[in-house]
């Protein structure tokens, strides 16, 4: 991979133009892509817990967990934590200096792993069936929403209310890919995953009911990822068919078109936000390694 791969292509092929993927009048907002290095064997993970403050996760070579950071002024090296992994991680923050992590073990299980803001644990499992990588995001301190797809290629959803771990539910669905989750407010979860004919589905809870699913359309090439700036606010990321990365947002009453970001990625995207208005986005290259965009 070289940087010249990754510029804004001022075009796009006939297919992407037949998916409705359009470029938009001007990418001064987003960086160029940066290579942050990591040899990774499958889609990385991001959180945040404090502004100017990220956190990245990904499943190497030997399958164990691996983490690299920015702290304000620098990335970090890359730091093993151990755990054999089988599918991407999932990561959030929902306080200063905690992160959770989660992620499929050999038993197909989901195993969790957290920072407690002087020392990581150890790993614990908290059972499941599990067909795909998970998601997890938390709308309050000491909440966490995990969701996975199951062998039934269901979405199922367990959660920790602070005291202890729930049982699994099942939301229902036909997912095609992994899920992305993400909360923009108290009690307020949106879900999103790839469905049948590649198109996004979208699933929320308002704090007294999940929704039904609805069909957010676009050709999607891997599972989705999704992060908010703000209240009401949602950006989507995907892989599309060329292999660039594309975006859709929610602006609070209406959904945005696709749009196409550029790059050449290996695999699905992990978003975050720390800011009301920044964005940062990671990815595996066509070298394996890390790559990393962002709007500011």
């Amino acid at each position: 991979m070289y940087n010249n791969e990754f510029f804004y292509c001022p075009f796009l092929n006939e297919q992407m133009r037949s998916n409705r993927v359009v470029i938009p009048p001007t990418r001064d907002r987003w960086s160029r892509w940066e290579n942050l290095g990591g040899v990774l064997a499958a889609a990385p993970a991001a959180s945040s817990w404090a502004p100017n403050r990220l956190d990245t996760f990904v499943t190497g070579t030997d399958n164990a967990l691996w983490h690299k950071w920015w702290n304000g002024s620098r990335w970090s090296n890359w730091e093993s934590l151990g755990g054999i992994l089988t599918s991407a991680p999932a990561a959030v923050s929902w306080g200063n200096n905690r992160i959770d992590v989660f992620a499929r073990g050999r038993d197909n299980a989901m195993w969790h792993i957290w920072w407690n803001g002087s020392r990581w644990s150890n790993w614990e499992s908290l059972g499941g069936r599990l067909s795909s990588s998970p998601a997890v995001s938390s709308w309050a301190s000491n909440r966490l929403d995990t969701f996975v797809r199951g062998t039934d290629n269901a979405l199922w959803h367990k959660w920790w209310n602070g005291s202890r771990w729930s049982d699994w539910e099942s939301l229902g669905g036909i997912l095609t890919s992994s899920p992305a989750a993400v909360s923009w407010g108290n009690n307020r979860i949106d879900v999103l995953a790839r469905g049948q004919r590649n198109r996004v589905m979208h699933l929320f809870w308002n704090g007294s009911r999940w929704s039904r699913w609805q069909d957010l359309g676009g050709l999607i090439n891997s599972s989705p990822a999704v992060s908010s700036r703000a209240a009401n606010r949602l950006e989507v990321f995907a892989r599309g068919l060329n292999n660039q990365l594309i975006t859709m947002s929610w602006n609070g009453s209406r959904w945005s078109p696709w749009t196409s970001i550029g790059g050449i990625i290996t695999s699905a995207p992990a978003a975050v936000s720390w800011g009301r208005n920044r964005t940062d986005v990671f990815a595996r290259g066509r070298d394996n390694a890390m790559w990393h965009i962002w709007k500011n």
